[in-house]
């Protein structure tokens, strides 16, 4: 629908913008707490912050502080935090059996935080590169990630997070079919109400590095993965994904990396309608953080600017490494 505007000046849009009271009673796009996921890093021992270099202000957390972490967000209103684990690399193994252990770091996290915070949400990452010696979200045979076979020890790894007591399960390894098969063994395991947010729409990105840094994952990872994640030109693919895993069982979607990719964002809402989430992975988070820290930008202008971008293209929700500092402004 094309608006109608009279001609100046009797129109004149200015007038929307001269105070700030005016200026937020039109305000079309909001950004409160309650729209972001706080992804963590989760690592062994005890008493533990240890500094990401490739991340300012990120760090990898003991099971303790992770709880304090948790604490944190709570109060703060951010109402889910997400684990990722960096696994030590003695653990990781070609059978990657470290996923599905009942006491692997990613399961007792989720354990001490439901004990300490249990009205908040926590997501878990399905996937086998925190676990596997060749840093493949997928079994490699011959040099070639498999399918079915990875699917089948993911649905492994996620009952034992639902077990836990997770949340929502995030499965970001893209391979196909997985929707189908991670529902029908909650269902079938009687976690009815375990939710699914698929990363429907995860990109072979360049932005993930300092991810990579933080689990441990760089220098295990041979190869790339351009056979399972997406090429970044492809907008209807998209689209067929995100359609094939919401026909699966998944109760939300994501679209990975998110300030590159605002459009599918947008397409993905505007086609479907339902709850859809971006990622502002971790090298977004790196090069907004890694400026404002050397006074090229104004840091939490540009961070809340960036947020508010997700907002406008029509996401739910955004996964952000901003979450904590973002929602201490938004509070006032």
């Amino acid at each position: 629908m094309k608006p109608t505007v009279a001609p100046f000046p009797a129109t004149r849009l200015r007038r929307l913008r001269r105070t700030p009271a005016i200026r937020a009673l039109v305000q079309e796009t909001t950004l409160s707490p309650g729209d972001f996921i706080w992804p963590v890093f989760v690592r062994d021992g005890e008493g533990v912050v240890e500094p990401i270099p490739s991340m300012p202000g990120v760090n990898r957390l003991s099971v303790d502080k992770v709880v304090e972490a948790a604490r944190e967000a709570y109060a703060l209103g951010i109402p889910s935090i997400c684990l990722f684990p960096y696994t030590d690399p003695s653990l990781k193994t070609e059978d990657c059996a470290e996923a599905w252990n009942p006491d692997n770091l990613s399961n007792r996290a989720t354990r001490a935080i439901k004990d300490a915070v249990p009205d908040i949400a926590i997501m878990t990452d399905v996937a086998l590169d925190p676990y596997n010696i060749d840093g493949h979200d997928g079994f490699v045979e011959d040099g070639v990630i498999v399918n079915d076979r990875t699917v089948e020890a993911l649905v492994k790894q996620a009952m034992s997070q639902a077990e836990a007591g997770a949340d929502i399960i995030g499965p970001s390894d893209m391979m196909d079919g997985r929707i189908g098969a991670l529902r029908d063994a909650l269902e079938s395991g009687g976690h009815h109400d375990v939710l699914l947010l698929s990363y429907a729409a995860k990109f072979a990105s360049a932005f993930y590095g300092p991810f990579r840094d933080a689990v441990g994952a760089s220098g295990a990872l041979k190869g790339d993965k351009k056979t399972y994640q997406m090429e970044a030109g492809n907008s209807d693919e998209a689209m067929r994904l995100i359609e094939r895993d919401l026909l699966e069982g998944a109760d939300m979607v994501m679209v990975k990396p998110g300030m590159p990719y605002l459009d599918i964002c947008r397409r993905a809402k505007d086609m479907f309608g339902a709850p859809t989430f971006a990622y502002q992975v971790s090298g977004e988070y790196a090069m907004l953080a890694g400026a404002g820290e050397r006074g090229w930008v104004d840091g939490e202008k540009v961070m809340l600017e960036s947020l508010v971008a997700f907002k406008r293209a029509g996401c739910d929700g955004i996964l952000t490494y901003f979450a904590p500092a973002a929602a201490k402004i938004l509070n006032g």
